[in-house]
This record gives C-alpha cells, structure tokens and sequence, in this order.
C-alpha cells in the first residue's frame, strides 16, 4: 500500500515528489476527513480500512491508485483529485493469511469498490482498472477478494462520450465469469450493492454479507425508471431474504466478521496447515440417539469430526434439509455435506439437491475431497414438490456426482434410503472411495414405514381390529429393520464396512490422501 515515509528533517523534497505525495494524501484519504467521517457516522468503514485489517501487517502493492474520475468535462482537476480518488476503486495484490502460509499460498488479489467516491459506482476508468486487475490475477493463478458495495454503473462519466454509448462492449464481467473454477473468487458485500455490483458478486464463488446489505440486479433509481414503482434501497434485497433464498452464502454481522471469515474461507483453497487439533472422537459414540425416531444436531458431528475450530458452514438459512461445510481434517481442507434430520426428516428437496450440487462443485473445481453424511429418508415426493421441478433438481446430485474427480468418501449416519440415498454418495453407494456407516446405520430401497404400508397394504387391511393391525404393522418394522441393518449390509458388500464412529477420521485421512483426477481443476462453477 502507499505510504508516505517519514523524511529526514534536513532533506529536501524535490517538486515532483512533493506533487506525489499530495495526490497520495487524497487517495490514502488523509486529506479526505469528511467523506471518513461520514462513513464512519454509519457504522461502516471505509475501502482502505477493510483492506488493512484483510492484509494485516504485509504491504498492499496498488495499482492505478492515481485514477480519476472520465468527468474532466464537468468539474475541475482539482475536484476530481479530492472526490474521486482511484476512480473509486482499490486495487492491488497483498498476502493473505501470511501467518499460516507461505507467500506462494498467501498471495491475493484484493480489490475494493470505495462508497466514499461516487457510492462505489462503477466509472469508465474504473472499469478499464477492474479488467487489467483481472487479467493479472489470471495470469498469476491469483484468488480474489473483492468488496462489492456500490451502486452500479455510472452515467455521469461524459469524457468518453460520443466514443462509448452504452459501454456494453467493456469485458469486465466476461473476465471475472471466466475464471470460475480458475482462482477462487470471494465477494464481500456491505450496505448497497446494485446492478453491476450485484452481477459480480453473483458471479462470485461466495458471497459473504452484513446483516446491514442488501443485494439487488437493480438500485431504486433503476426501479423507479422502469416504472415498477418507488422503493428504498433498504427494501431491496435486505440480507434477511437473501439469506434464505441463498443468494447470501454467509451473513455476518459487520465488516470486520466479514473480513474474518473471508480470510478463513480462503484459507481451505490455500491448502494445508501444519497445526491442528481435534475433539476426542470417541465422544461420537453418543451423538446418535438409540431410538431411531429420535432427531440429533448433525452439526455436532460435524464439528466433533473436524479439527478444532476449522469448521465454516454456507448458506446455512437455504435448503435447510442439506447442510454444507468447509472443514479440515488433521489440517487438511475437505468439504462435507450432510442431510439434517432436524429438517423435514432429512429428506431431500430441491433446495437441498440444488445446494449440494453446487457445493460439490465448487469443491471438484479446486480439488478439495468431499465427505457425504448420509441420514436421510430419501427424495422429497409429492405434487407439491413436484410442481417445483423436484426432477430436474434432483437429478443435478447424480450428473455431479458421476463428473467429480476428487475423492468422495460417505458415511451413514443412520438412514440411508432409497434414490436420496444414492444421490449422497455420489450415485451409487460403490462410487465413492468408501461406502461405511455407523452400528446405527439402516438401509433399504425405501423408508422401512412406507414399503411396510406398500408391501403389506392387503394384509394390514384385512384386519379390522385397529389395535391388531398396528401390532402387525410394528412387527413388520421391526423385522424391517432388523434386516436392514447396515451390519447385514455390509456382509453382502452393499458397502464396505460398518465401524466403530470414534474410527471415522482414519477412513478419512486415508481417503483424502488418494490423488484427485490429473484435470481436477479448471471446471467452472455454476452460480447456483
């Protein structure tokens, strides 16, 4: 980052470095204190404090700091100088998470709209600026963090009119789109973020945002001109709905978490860490209940299983019936996605399909090895679901896990029934580098209380004692699942072994060292 060394008091400044040095004291906002001042008056910070408090201690080398506004037609240079700093945008390349790795793992592409210039619009400059940027993080296999907070294009930029129009010929989002599955991409939302801002976090691997942001295609004034009506920005993608629709991967509550967990979930693509530590794992043991009817926290688990405090989960208020985490197991990054009983059974619905889906992908793209938790009664059925599309959803676990490249391993939980079942593992239960379950493991071909009500349905309506019929009805549940056990699974190869759940990171640790696919990077990842 720029700074302005102190001098020795006898030695002189020449005129031209003395020009740079102001100039520097309008883009390092030292000169700027109203525009701070204002920022911080609303609780926020501003570009340059992000990106300190995101870098620490290591130096910001910036590019095209000394960027102005194209508005040479309407105001005065110096005007320019004092409210356009960069053309309102940060940029430059600094080591991330430099404590835990290396340089050849810490270095980043770190960029940043600035709301104190223009409301982080997105300028002619400031676009030719985001695009050279992309390009060098494409030539240097660089990831990206990016803070997004804007409004969008910018219409006040004259100076290159009548040579641009529309503008739509610049190449910025075809840059930042393609290179999903190349680098990892980071999107760091707070407050506004509209229209071009919004299309690049949307195209991002994950978006993180505040609880103060709200997200939208299109800003009030966009709104507002196509006629759809007034609203306040506020009122426009607030966090709260696209948390749950899933457009939001992780809400957090300020800037500073933001940058917190954005440093953390690179940290899964910088690959291993040497120091870790995990929970006794014979503490496993006791988070199935023993009565099968019985709802747990599979979170627990997940946690237990992991590395202390390795565990980041995503889009945790969408597609509740499937749960998706970034992890590490003896340091080493893994994704797991898991069913959770505590929501609709753990049957699988189309958010569910969907968000698994996209998960295992982002995963595949970067070589990062995939842990299933299987609990689940299967696929969500019905006409209601189905009128949702339930089919198509579906389907997307089986085409991703048929293409993955990285190791897969699954674990059965407990139920593992019927085409859901086989979707969490890939497709098949003899496609991942193992197949085992837990002593509380139970299999079939479908729920044990739906094929007894099927299978038997002329038996049990024969008999017209209510009470006799569901003595019956139980016996056959519990001869059910006294067959389905995954004990008797196991012995005829259907997986490959039932084990004691405190053995589980062993069968991790060797899977997660078998080599991915020598193309396993490189696939882009679908945005949704």
């Amino acid at each position: 980052m720029h700074t302005n060394d102190s001098m020795s008091q006898n030695e002189e400044i020449r005129d031209d470095l003395a020009a740079l040095q102001e100039r520097l004291s309008y883009i390092l906002d030292q000169n700027r204190p109203e525009a701070v001042e204002k920022r911080h008056r609303k609780g926020q910070r501003t570009a340059r404090e992000n990106i300190a408090d995101l870098v620490g201690d290591q130096p910001l080398v910036e590019y095209g700091s000394l960027l102005l506004a194209a508005q040479r037609g309407r105001k005065s240079l110096q005007e320019l100088i004092e409210q356009t700093p960069a053309d309102g945008l940060v940029s430059g390349i600094a080591n991330v998470n430099a404590e835990l790795f290396d340089e050849d793992r810490a270095q980043c592409m770190v960029m940043s709209y600035d709301y104190t210039v223009l409301a982080g619009t997105q300028g002619a400059f400031n676009h030719q600026k985001t695009d050279r940027m992309l390009g060098i993080a494409a030539k240097m296999k660089l990831p990206i963090i990016f803070f997004l907070e804007g409004g969008g294009g910018r219409p006040g930029d004259v100076d290159f009119y009548p040579i641009s129009v529309g503008g739509l010929d610049l190449m910025t989002f075809t840059a930042f789109a393609g290179l999903s599955g190349r680098v990892p991409r980071i999107a760091v939302v707070a407050g506004y973020c509209f229209a071009g801002n919004a299309a690049l976090a949307g195209s991002a691997d994950v978006i993180i945002a505040t609880e103060n942001s709200s997200i939208g295609m299109g800003g009030p004034a966009m709104i507002e001109g196509g006629g759809l009506g007034s609203f306040h920005p506020k009122e426009i993608g607030p966090s709260e709905v696209m948390s749950k629709n899933g457009v939001i991967d992780i809400l957090v509550k300020d800037e500073a978490e933001a940058v917190e967990i954005a440093q953390k979930y690179l940290s899964y693509f910088q690959g291993p860490i040497k120091d870790w530590k995990c929970a006794d794992q014979s503490a496993l043991r006791a988070l199935i209940p023993e009565d099968r009817k019985w709802g747990y926290d599979v979170r627990k688990v997940v946690h237990a299983l992991a590395d202390k405090d390795s565990v980041l989960e995503l889009r945790a208020a969408f597609g509740k019936a499937m749960l998706t985490f970034f992890a590490r197991i003896e340091g080493k990054p893994i994704g797991i996605i898991a069913n959770n009983p505590r929501h609709l059974g753990g049957a699988i619905d189309g958010e569910a399909s969907d968000k698994a889906a996209r998960f295992m992908q982002l995963c595949d793209a970067f070589g990062i090895p995939i842990l299933s938790l299987c609990d689940t009664p299967g696929f969500m059925v019905g006409p209601d679901c189905e009128a949702q599309g339930m089919v198509r959803h579906a389907s997307r676990l089986f085409v991703v896990g048929a293409a993955l490249r990285v190791p897969f391993m699954t674990i059965i939980l407990r139920k593992g029934y019927g085409l859901g079942a086989m979707a969490m593992a890939g497709g098949s239960f003899h496609k991942p580098l193992f197949t085992i379950a837990w002593p509380t493991g139970e299999l079939g071909a479908m729920g044990l209380e739906g094929a007894v009500q099927l299978g038997f349905k002329k038996e049990l309506a024969s008999i017209e004692d209510p009470n006799q019929r569901q003595q019956l009805y139980d016996q056959l549940v519990e001869q059910a699942y006294e067959q389905g056990k995954a004990i008797n699974a196991a012995s005829v190869m259907e997986i490959d072994e039932v084990i004691d759940p405190k053995d589980s990171r062993t069968w991790i640790t060797m899977a997660i060292k078998a080599k991915s696919s020598s193309a396993a990077k490189g696939r882009f990842v679908d945005c949704w």
